[in-house]
Order: structure tokens, then C-alpha cells, then sequence
């Protein structure tokens, strides 16, 4: 699940209020665009109810507040994000942050030679273990130790990449116990993508009911082009 501002509504001053679209990627290959006027972490629980499974998210704390209420939900963390994180420490520390880097891309090396066997459930998890799950029990035990033994402030972007990731480490390490949850939340960052350029080109939606609507089409598109169907083709029909 994950989060997109969009402009709908007046506000009666002469701007667009900001409402959002919170896009759900399901397990079956479908994805669902509803809208909600605020980001408030109630829209989550509305939107999943008593969800029970496994929810990958980015690092946005209403994720992680729903999911401590629900019992019998596993709640994973994006790969992608996390190393967007320290990505900002390359000015300030730039052998560090590539260090860090480095293990993620090994991570993601990793990923993409299971992509290429086309392993069932089984082989992924076993693959996961011996190929994975070192890199990730090497890259937390060096954040671990670098911030013991450097003398870095708290202020410092790596400093605070490194305890990002520390802190989400459990989430983190999700993708290991589960073989058909992804790295990252990249395959749904893909489907946001028809509505980043829509804010560019159709700007916003004049009313909040013009969003819904919006939200309920890009399901439908987005939805068919997964399933391998012309959207066209689908609403004519």
C-alpha cells in the first residue's frame, strides 16, 4: 500500500484542497485507487479493515500504527525506500553511504537471479536463506557497529539513514520468512506513475466526488493492463 497527493476540491480561497489516493496492490494482480480528503492514519484501517496477511509499505508511520493493532498482519518495509535514505548521506559521508549502498545492491542482485530461475515458493525461501539472508544479517550488524565505533552526529544523514534502517530492521527482514512478498514497493510506485503525470497535465480534479472517479477508472486501467486485458476493450464491454 502507499500514498499520492492529488488536488481536488476548492477550498473557497481560490485553491485546490489536497486529497489522496491510497493504491492498494493486491496478491492476485489487481490494484485499487481509493481516495480519502486527508492522509490520516484512520483511512488505512478503513480502506483494510481486519486485513490479515502480509502489508508492505513505505516507512509512512500510519502503516506501522494500523499495523500494531491488527492482529495476525505481518508488516513489511521497502528495500527502495530504505536505501533512498541514505542516499542523501553521500555529500556528507560518501564512503560510508556507499558501503551501505553496496550491500543493498547485492540484496538486489540477488532478487533479480531469482527472477531469472523462476523458482516456486519453495526454492525462493530456500535461495532467500542462503543468498539473503547473509547480506542482511551483514549490512545490520555493520550499521550496527559503525555507529559504535564513528563518532557521527545525530544530525548527520547517514546517522540518521543507518538508525531509519535499524529501526525498521524486523520489517525489513520480512521478505525472508515470506518467499512470494517482493523487495520493494516498486511494482505499485509503477502503477502511481499514470497519476504523478496527471498532476502535470490534467493539474486536479474540481471536486472531491471527480477524484473517486478518477480513482475508480485508474483501478479499472490499471487492473487490466496486469491481467493482460485492453482496457478498451473491457469498459466497452
Amino acid at each position: 500500500m502507499d500514498e499520492t497527493p492529488i488536488k481536488a476540491g476548492p477550498t473557497g480561497t481560490g485553491k485546490m484542497k489536497t486529497g489522496y489516493f491510497w493504491p492498494i496492490y493486491g496478491d492476485q494482480g489487481e490494484v485499487v485507487f481509493p481516495f480519502s480528503e486527508t492522509r490520516s492514519a484512520k483511512f488505512v484501517a478503513d480502506a483494510l479493515g481486519s486485513f490479515g496477511g502480509v502489508l508492505l509499505t513505505d516507512g509512512y508511520a500510519a502503516y506501522e500504527s494500523y499495523a500494531a493493532k491488527v492482529n495476525g498482519l505481518v508488516h513489511a518495509q521497502c528495500w527502495s525506500h530504505t536505501r533512498r535514505q541514505f542516499l542523501k548521506g553521500e555529500g556528507v559521508e560518501p564512503r560510508l553511504t556507499a558501503t551501505a549502498l553496496d550491500f543493498i545492491r547485492r540484496l538486489y542482485d540477488e532478487e533479480k537471479r531469482l527472477a531469472t530461475k523462476a523458482a516456486d515458493d519453495a526454492k525462493r525461501l530456500e535461495l532467500r536463506t542462503l543468498q539473503s539472508k547473509p547480506i542482511v544479517d551483514a549490512f545490520f550488524e555493520w550499521l550496527k557497529t559503525t555507529l559504535v565505533e564513528r563518532i557521527l552526529l545525530p544530525s548527520n544523514p547517514f546517522t540518521e539513514a543507518a538508525e531509519h534502517a535499524l529501526d525498521l530492521e524486523r520489517a525489513l527482514r520480512v521478505f525472508l520468512e515470506y518467499p512470494d512478498v517482493p523487495i520493494d514497493t516498486n511494482h505499485l510506485e509503477r502503477e502511481i506513475r499514470p497519476i504523478a503525470v496527471g498532476r502535470k497535465n490534467w493539474l486536479f480534479c474540481w471536486t472531491e466526488i471527480g477524484a473517486r472517479y478518477v480513482g475508480t477508472f485508474q483501478s479499472l486501467f490499471a487492473t487490466c493492463r496486469l491481467q493482460g486485458i485492453d482496457p478498451y476493450i473491457y469498459l466497452v464491454d
